[in-house]
């Protein structure tokens, strides 16, 4: 957890193959799960948020690394909340409004 700004930039684009500039928020997760970094590029710079639990560790990450995640659940995640035992209401495919 010292990597900076432009060291996680470089990891994203080194390590992970992807644009650190894409607007994706990517999560750096500390050994002990404990903390976190975010990192983020908005219009005119990058954003790296950092939160250190007091007690406890955050939830498995493994739903994290698992593909797309909405910023709900992300957001839902940083607070502590597991999202293996959080169910989803099933997406609705209207095609009109009556």
């Amino acid at each position: 957890m010292r990597k900076s700004i432009d060291a996680l930039a470089q990891l994203v684009a080194s390590c992970m193959g992807m644009d650190p500039l894409s607007g994706q928020v990517f999560v750096f997760i500390g050994r002990r799960r404990d903390k976190v970094k975010l990192l983020v590029w908005d219009r005119h710079g990058f954003w790296v948020l950092y939160k250190r639990l007091e007690r406890g560790r955050f939830a498995d990450p493994a739903r994290l690394a698992a593909g797309a995640l909405a910023m709900s659940e992300l957001v839902a995640w940083l607070e502590g909340i597991d999202l293996a035992r959080v169910r989803r209401l099933p997406a609705v495919a209207a095609s009109r409004v009556s």
